[in-house]
């Protein structure tokens, strides 16, 4: 398979950036948030079902992270919803707008998954533009909505807690749409780690339409291809 340039060589090249999330650190295993590389204009944002760090240069999220659990996702029934939104939080010239995504040939992609959001609240929150990335139309409605289904039906047969971490891949030929200069990603990963067994896989898929939603990864893998240790060291079960 033919992998991005990874973010591994950018992780040895320049500082980490411990990120805090001091708002909202329920949504990282241990409360601890992954270390990423430093970059132009990220900045940490809270909301009730997942917590994003956005970069102001990509317009789209490094990693969006939220946490799961069979009770509350039977804890409700939710009302469909599809206002998409420019958090107003973010500067304008480091987010995306709505028209951006209009004639680009790509759709919304949510990394936080309006599915997995267990308010109304969170629901209308997860359409915000910071939680999205452009996406190829058939692999968001298809492969990675299967993934996404069946990361749910996991979680509705866990012991515990699941946290999910998901984020976009970019090389150096990644283009941009809009006239906000929005990335679109080579990659989309999806991390799923069960907080009673302490495992964890990973969903790698390319962002094209004849993508076919492939078999997870190891964590280890994860690593390798993205340079980042998303999780606490010791959260693995050896």
């Amino acid at each position: 398979m033919h992998e991005p340039a990874s973010a591994r060589s950018l992780a040895q090249e320049v500082t980490q950036l411990p990120t805090s999330f001091a708002s909202c650190p329920q949504f990282f295993v241990q409360r601890q948030p992954p270390a990423v590389p430093r970059g132009p204009g990220l900045r940490e944002l809270c909301y009730d079902g997942f917590a994003v760090l956005h970069s102001g240069d990509r317009k789209t999220p490094v990693y969006v992270a939220h946490r799961l659990n069979k009770h509350a996702l039977s804890g409700i029934k939710r009302q469909r919803s599809d206002r998409f939104f420019a958090d107003a939080r973010l500067p304008r010239a480091e987010r995306a707008e709505l028209d951006d995504y209009k004639r680009s040939g790509f759709s919304r992609g949510h990394m936080a998954p309006s599915g997995d959001m267990v308010t109304e609240e969170a629901l209308a929150q997860s359409f915000s533009l910071a939680n999205m990335v452009p996406q190829s139309i058939r692999h968001n409605s298809g492969p990675w909505s299967k993934i996404e289904q069946d990361t749910r039906k996991y979680v509705q047969r866990a012991k515990g807690d699941v946290y999910v971490i998901t984020g976009p891949v970019f090389d150096s030929s990644s283009p941009r749409i809009g006239a906000s200069g929005v990335s679109v990603p080579s990659h989309v990963f999806k991390l799923v780690y069960d907080s009673e067994t302490r495992q964890a896989w990973a969903h790698w898929q390319r962002n094209r339409d004849d993508e076919v939603a492939s078999r997870p990864i190891s964590y280890s893998e994860l690593v390798r291809r993205t340079g980042i240790e998303w999780l606490p060291v010791g959260a693995i079960k050896p």
